[in-house]
């Protein structure tokens, strides 16, 4: 298939580009490079060292002898000119990954969050608005995210994006109902997605388009089996407080000697998925489209599920770490469960990558590797959901800036 990566040069975009190219698909990489300006904005770098988007597609020519084609093009801002590209290629699919990621980045202030709004609504709506001007017939997948679904909990399992419900009739009568699970977004980042589900609902509904929405849970991890092939293509690495996961900081923070720094009780249960996996429902997804005509298809794309502080225990037994217990810098729950439906794609045949087996080699191989890249500033986790929260903020969970003498 011929194949448009929307946000292919991103955390997920780059290793499904590659693994999609590997299978044998033509693949093109739509991309405003913002990622790496938001890099310059915050002072800070990826863990891994990132060549240029046309290094690394140079080093996959080189090693593969396939192409990645890439176009320089803002889904947000250059509709006339999306539009112009998918007219003259016509994809056969399409994968949606330009977006805006990071729920404290889009939370640091008034202009943070106008940006993570219009950029990641507006890209959403150009491509459905496109793809529907031009009768394009392409399989649209949009990485969403669990946090849709928000982290309360009723004490039972979150389908995968429908919720069966009875409707009392105006004559007394129970009738049956599928819906869309309530949204209940913690974050301006989280309700964008859910503003993509309704964008979604209707292009499908009115226009007939073909629509797949993985809501994925905590990715971690670095490598794939395609990065692991030429060191000029590994994938980023965030460690820092507004785009580093909390597993991922973990590991840097254990690789450095720096306290595992837990926000509130620990209690947020998360659901969490390893890179590899990640793409490889990518691919199943595009291997298992939705019939024309039919309402949008959505996947639960997690594996597991962990409370925080559990994770920054067994961590610290694996490591010798030190644990520092911090304000909670989000408006949430102090403790939440987390129980998931995420048959579909097991069914479909992954066979998932577990926390357990593989969080030493990730410290081991990519951590530790290359813990010189590491500014320790940049550590804390300091963006916060109110003012009266940031307030609270501990900036220096390592003690070390210089205190005066009363």
């Amino acid at each position: 298939m011929k194949i448009a990566v929307m946000g292919g040069d991103g955390f997920i975009g780059w290793p499904t580009s590659l693994h999609l190219s590997d299978a044998g698909h033509d693949i093109h990489i739509l991309d405003n490079l913002s990622r790496r300006w938001i890099d310059t904005e915050l002072g800070v770098q990826s863990l891994t060292p990132m060549d240029s988007i046309q290094e690394r597609t140079r080093i996959w020519h080189a090693e593969t002898g396939r192409r990645i084609h890439f176009n320089l093009i803002d889904l947000a801002k250059d509709y006339e000119l999306l539009k112009k590209w998918l007219a003259e290629n016509r994809p056969d699919a399409v994968i949606h990954f330009a977006e805006q990621r990071a729920a404290p980045y889009s939370m640091k202030t008034d202009r943070h969050k106008n940006y993570t709004v219009n950029n990641n609504v507006s890209a959403t709506h150009n491509l459905l608005n496109a793809l529907t001007e031009l009768n394009l017939d392409a399989h649209l997948i949009h990485l969403g995210t669990m946090g849709v679904y928000g982290y309360s909990t009723v004490g039972a399992a979150i389908p995968e994006g429908y919720l069966p419900v009875g409707i009392e009739t105006a004559g007394g009568e129970t009738v049956s109902q599928e819906i869309l699970y309530p949204s209940n977004p913690g974050s301006i980042y989280h309700m964008t997605k859910c503003l993509d589900q309704l964008l979604f609902q209707f292009y499908a509904k009115n226009d007939g388009l073909r629509i797949t929405d993985l809501h994925q849970g905590i990715v971690w991890g670095t490598h794939t089996e395609q990065t692991r092939r030429h060191a000029q293509l590994i994938n980023r690495f965030d460690y820092d407080g507004d785009y580093g996961t909390v597993l991922n900081r973990f590991l840097i923070q254990a690789a450095i000697g720096y306290p595992l720094t837990v926000h509130g009780t620990g209690g947020q249960t998360r659901a969490f998925i390893h890179i590899q996996d990640s793409v490889r429902c990518i691919e199943l997804a595009l291997e298992n489209p939705p019939a024309p005509g039919a309402r949008v298809e959505i996947f639960n794309q997690m594996t597991e599920t962990h409370r925080v502080r559990d994770l920054a225990e067994m961590i610290a037994r694996m490591t010798g770490s030190k644990i520092a217990w911090l304000p909670n810098p989000r408006k949430e729950a102090a403790e939440n469960e987390l129980i998931v439906r995420n048959e579909k794609f097991l069914d479909l045949g992954l066979a998932p990558i577990t926390l357990e087996a593989a969080l030493l080699d990730e410290i081991v191989d990519v951590a530790k590797k290359f813990s010189y890249r590491v500014d320790r500033s940049r550590v804390p986790a300091v963006s916060a959901w109110t003012k009266d929260i940031a307030a609270t903020i501990n900036h220096d969970p390592e003690g070390k800036r210089l205190k005066s003498v009363s």
